[in-house]
């Protein structure tokens, strides 16, 4: 076991995830980070190449697909997106914890290939809040808000294929809460053994052993 987790966090749309994990970047320094995703759809005014996503050809996309080379992949209407096993090895050889924001479907694809993935589902506190949020934003109109409501509903189905639930009903709360998984899995017994190598080779074994 490597000394870093991989995590995947999944929500609705309007639960609070994208706020969350960059609240948790910005308190946890560099040791947790996210790992950027490839698409293949047009960069739009004010996206970075490399930090919003890796803007990929589709040829070169089908090219990696072939090779083997994403944990997961799906096609969102005319585009690809992805994550990349050298991406997110690359960070968790730098020993920080990685995370991926990711829907139920990605979630269970990375996890089907990285087994120890920890995988974090955000709730909002209610169906009733989570149409108050989405709104509240004033972009979308009813038939559009019926229409996330009812993608909300199916993501939120699969909220049992996490290891951990965190409802957001208070943003600070949430934030700790996330905080805390992310800190528990550092402090397991095997990330410890590993992390502190010197130390435990250092201990005797016990008498009785």
């Amino acid at each position: 076991m490597t000394t870093a987790c991989l995590f995947t966090i999944s929500a609705p749309s309007g639960a609070g995830k994208t706020s969350l994990v960059k609240a948790l970047l910005e308190k946890s320094g560099n040791e947790v980070a996210v790992c950027v995703s490839h698409t293949t759809r047009p960069m739009r005014p004010g996206d970075v190449d490399g930090r919003d996503y890796h803007f990929v050809a589709r040829k070169a996309f089908e090219q990696m697909i072939a090779a083997g080379e994403f944990l997961e992949h799906a096609q969102v209407f005319d585009n690809l997106y992805g994550t990349a096993r050298a991406s997110v090895d690359a960070l968790l050889a730098s020993g920080r914890h990685v995370i991926l924001e990711i829907d139920w479907q990605g979630a269970r694809q990375v996890k089907a290939r990285l087994p120890e993935t920890v995988a974090v589902f955000i709730l909002p506190p209610s169906r009733a809040t989570l149409e108050q949020r989405l709104r509240a934003r004033g972009t979308d109109d009813d038939t559009t808000i019926a229409r996330r409501m009812r993608d909300a509903d199916r993501e939120m189905s699969h909220y049992g294929d996490a290891e951990y639930l965190v409802v957001n009903a208070d943003f600070d709360q949430a934030l700790a809460d996330l905080e805390a998984i992310v800190r528990a899995q550092g402090l397991l017994l095997a990330r410890q053994v590993e992390k502190h190598r010197a130390l435990i080779d250092s201990i005797p074994p016990p008498d009785d052993a």
